[in-house]
């Protein structure tokens, strides 16, 4: 199982912990703020997570920490996570 961790601000100030996970080749994740004891997990990731995560995938796959198996997942979820143009 592969783990990736971020810290990012809301819009109130407060800090969110996020902890996405790969294992058995599925994505998960999940988030809490710092004031609560109790993690919250996603069974959709949503799209703004989805792009977090693809910047910090690229990081790791820059110094050789992840494959570009795992770049490509997170590439093709977000592409399905965008809302589709109608014409």
């Amino acid at each position: 199982m592969k783990k990736h961790e971020w810290r990012e601000k809301t819009e109130d100030g407060e800090t969110r912990l996020v902890t996405a996970t790969r294992h058995a080749g599925k994505w998960q994740l999940q988030s809490r703020l710092k004031s609560e004891n109790e993690w919250t997990k996603f069974p959709k990731i949503e799209l703004e997570d989805l792009e977090t995560l693809l910047d910090i995938i690229e990081k790791k796959y820059q110094r050789s920490r992840v494959p570009h198996e795992h770049v490509k997942e997170i590439e093709t979820l977000i592409a399905a996570a965008q809302p589709r143009k109608q014409s």
